[in-house]
């Protein structure tokens, strides 16, 4: 397979904590509803039917990094996608989100699961495979972490209060341990999948599990996590765990994780991220998407002092503390981008100038 030369690495650079001209720059969600011309796209075709034409979804995944001028492109698909190999129907229902025909609650629904099997997700590879033929920026592949998966899977549909799969959790941890290890080998496979088709980096989306105190996500879900990263840890490709909004907490008990780079949602400042993860890993964030409804100026101090504090450790990737929201401004967005890569450029040549790393 012929593949573009890769022109643009800083993305690649900063998440192994190599020196980078400029800070890089991709946002969560940045093929998505703020943008018009994905709006007309969703007027013919669902997310899913997206997903499934491996031509469609690649344009998609272009469509940003050649309006943002981002340094990485982020696979257009869904966490759920395959969670169909596992026999399960579900739909992707507007204003809603995932919907399970039939939730799991039970060991015999955990046993009923079918076997996944990685060429069911034939047409995601293929997607990459395209996609690799064009990018010259990195190709982030991702998957949903065993909890986010499971949550949608037990409550049947998105949740505020995660009561069922929090009884599930604690009423029968065997059910609850079955199920996170059929989740957790399936990732783990469609993740290595993914990178074996082209993919230089693979994130994992854990979205909801800031819902979990820390002895219960220490328990119940950080094995699971572990064992998806140790099954990669053979590969190159980067790796990186997001942890999803209001998960400061949590983020102590990540240290011993096989990852390059955690994701760090603006509840917490990046300086105090780094002192709780042991100086250990790149970070990426953690501007708040729904500044980017504030005035210019109030907008680009706020990116830059994500900046200054992001440069102070090696390894710092620009991104949003969670994904762009369908009312961004699309200028106001590339604005963002053209803001961070101008500021942290200047910052890092005053940086060398003075001889600091």
């Amino acid at each position: 397979m012929s593949t573009a030369p890769l022109l643009n690495d800083r993305f690649l650079r900063a998440a192994r904590r190599l020196p980078v001209d400029r800070t890089p720059v991709w946002f969560m969600r940045q093929a998505g509803r703020y943008d018009p011309d994905y709006r007309k796209i969703k007027e013919r075709h669902t997310l899913l039917e997206i997903t499934r034409r491996p031509e469609l979804a690649a344009e998609v995944t272009m469509m940003p990094v050649r309006k943002l001028g981002v340094d990485a492109a982020i696979l257009y698909s869904d966490i759920m996608n395959p969670v169909e190999a596992l026999g399960l129907r579900f739909d992707i229902v507007s204003g809603i989100g995932p919907v399970v025909e039939r939730p799991i609650r039970t060991a015999e629904d955990v046993r009923a699961l079918t076997p996944f099997e990685p060429e069911a997700m034939g047409y995601v590879y293929e997607t990459i495979r395209l996609l690799k033929k064009d990018l010259t920026v990195p190709l982030i592949g991702f998957a949903g972490a065993p909890f986010t998966l499971a949550s949608y899977l037990i409550e049947g549909r998105p949740s505020r209060t995660y009561r069922e799969t929090k009884r599930l959790m604690v009423r029968a941890p065997d059910v609850w341990a079955a199920l996170m290890e059929r989740l957790s080998d399936m990732v783990a496979q469609y993740l290595r999948a993914q990178i074996g088709a082209g993919a230089d980096a693979v994130q994992l989306f854990d979205s909801w599990v800031g819902a979990l105190a820390p002895v219960d996500y220490a328990h119940f879900v950080l094995p699971y996590v572990a064992r998806i990263f140790d099954a990669l840890a053979d590969l190159q490709a980067v790796k990186i765990y997001f942890p999803g909004i209001a998960s400061g907490e949590l983020l102590p008990l990540l240290t011993a994780l096989s990852v390059d780079v955690v994701g760090v949602d603006w509840r917490v400042e990046l300086a105090e991220a780094d002192r709780r993860l042991g100086g250990r890993f790149a970070l990426q964030g953690n501007f708040d998407p729904l500044w980017l409804e504030a005035p210019p100026a109030e907008r680009a101090a706020y990116a830059r002092r994500i900046v200054d504090q992001g440069l102070q450790a090696p390894g710092f990737i620009f991104n949003l503390g969670h994904g762009l929201y369908p009312e961004a401004d699309p200028e106001a967005v590339r604005h963002l981008v053209d803001e961070v890569h101008a500021y942290s450029e200047a910052a890092l040549k005053a940086r060398a100038a003075e001889g600091v790393r």
